[in-house]
């Protein structure tokens, strides 16, 4: 990863990896911090993209794909389906991650429409 491609993580990012040391990683323990590091754990400690703790990035990352594919796709484009929540990778003026998608948008859309044709006559 170079470093133009380095960015802050939202807070949101930060409260998700958070999220997964406290609750998941064996090697987390609440009074001691990182067991293997003897010491604060880097992970609860991280702000920008980058060296994740191995362990984290092997085994507590593909827990959450929506944060692995966030972090893993650092400088891609990648935007999140309206619909279901998935990430996916833009291509062209693609709003959903499928085809599924797009069609339940659609009939929402047209639910919509005529909900609003009938309150008008």
């Amino acid at each position: 990863m170079t470093e133009s491609a380095r960015r802050e993580l939202t807070r949101a990012e930060r409260a998700k990896i958070r999220r997964l040391v406290v609750s998941v990683c064996a090697n987390y323990d609440s009074n001691y911090g990182c067991l293997t590091l003897g010491g604060d754990c880097y992970m609860l400690g991280k702000w920008w993209t980058g060296a994740y703790c191995k362990y984290f990035r092997v085994a507590i990352l593909p827990l959450d794909a929506v944060l692995e594919n966030t972090l893993a796709n650092v400088g891609a484009e990648t935007r999140s389906c309206s619909i279901c929540g998935v990430a996916f990778r833009e291509n062209g003026k693609q709003a959903y991650c499928s085809d599924s998608c797009a069609g339940e948008a659609k009939k929402r859309q047209q639910r919509g429409y005529m909900r609003e044709r009938r309150g008008n006559c």
